[in-house]
C-alpha cells in the first residue's frame, strides 16, 4: 500500500498581470487502489494541482507539502517523481518529432525501472496493451503524438500508464475530445491498469460522463483553488443535475 498526501498546498503562477495564487490550501489524501475524482468549473485550479504534483516549472509552490510514502515529492526533480511512482496523463500531450512510440515507451520504462525490459517480454506486453486499446500495430512506429488525433493521443497516454505501472496516476481531463467509443476504450484501459497494479487514481474532469465508466470512491469539488465539498459517487450525480452555480454564488 502507498499513500500520496497533499497538505495545505498553495501554488502561484506568473502572468503578464503579475503573480496570481491559483491553489489556496488544498488537502487531499489518496491511497493505493482508490479513485478520486476532482471536479469543478474552468479556472478552479484542477489542472494546476495536477501539474504542481508532477513538477511543472511554470507553477511555484509557496506553502504546503506533497509526500509519497513519507518522501518529500516537492524536493524531487521531475524524473525523480516519475521514478518514485507518479504518472501524469496530460490534457494536451506534446508532440515529440523524430522519436517513435516504440523507442519512447522502452526508454521511459528503462529510466523508471533502472534497467531495460527483456525485449521478448516487452514486445509482447506492448502488443497486448495496444490490442486492448484498439490501436493499430503501425501506431508503434509513428513519432510520438505527431499528427495524432485527440483520441489517439489519449490512448497513447493510457498505453504509457498500463506499461509503466505507476503507484499513482493523475489523469488531467482524459475525457476531453473523446467520442463515445474512444471514451469507453480509454476508460477500460484505466480500469485495467488500476486492477493490475492497485494504482491510486486522481481523475480530473469537468463532466460526469467518464464517471459512468470509471467509478470514483471519492469526489472532490474544486472552487477557487480549494476543495469546496467532498463526498462519494452520489456527489457527482448531484453535480450533473445542479451544476456548480451554488458553489460559485457562495464563493
Amino acid at each position: 500500500m502507498s499513500t500520496l498526501i497533499i497538505t495545505n498546498l498553495h501554488v502561484t503562477v506568473d502572468t503578464p498581470e503579475g503573480t496570481i495564487e491559483i491553489l489556496k490550501g488544498v488537502d487531499l489524501t489518496i491511497e493505493s487502489g482508490q479513485t478520486h475524482a476532482i471536479m469543478g468549473p474552468n479556472g478552479s485550479g484542477k489542472s494546476t494541482l495536477a501539474y504542481s504534483i508532477a513538477g511543472h516549472p511554470k507553477y511555484t509552490v509557496t506553502k504546503g507539502s506533497v509526500t509519497l510514502d513519507g518522501d518529500d515529492v516537492l524536493a524531487m526533480s521531475v524524473d525523480e517523481r516519475a521514478k518514485a511512482g507518479l504518472f501524469l496523463a496530460m490534457q494536451y500531450p506534446v508532440e515529440v518529432p523524430g522519436v517513435s512510440v516504440t523507442n519512447f515507451l522502452r526508454t521511459a520504462k528503462t529510466a523508471i525501472d533502472g534497467e531495460a525490459p527483456k525485449l521478448r517480454t516487452w514486445v509482447k506486453d506492448v502488443k497486448g496493451a495496444m490490442e486492448d486499446l484498439r490501436m493499430d500495430p503501425s501506431f508503434a512506429e509513428r513519432n510520438v503524438n505527431e499528427g495524432f488525433s485527440g483520441g489517439e493521443k489519449k490512448r497513447h497516454e493510457i498505453l504509457q500508464m498500463e506499461l509503466l505501472k505507476p503507484k499513482f496516476a493523475i489523469l488531467d481531463e482524459t475525457d476531453s475530445g473523446l467520442d463515445v467509443d474512444a471514451l469507453r476504450v480509454v476508460s477500460e484501459g484505466v480500469n485495467r491498469a488500476k486492477q493490475n497494479t492497485n494504482a491510486g487514481i486522481l481523475l480530473i474532469t469537468h463532466y460526469t460522463r467518464i464517471l459512468n465508466y470509471i467509478t470514483p470512491d471519492f469526489v472532490h469539488v474544486f472552487i477557487d483553488g480549494k476543495v469546496a465539498e467532498e463526498g462519494g459517487p452520489e456527489l457527482a450525480e448531484r453535480l450533473e443535475t445542479e451544476g456548480y452555480d451554488r458553489y460559485l454564488t457562495t464563493a
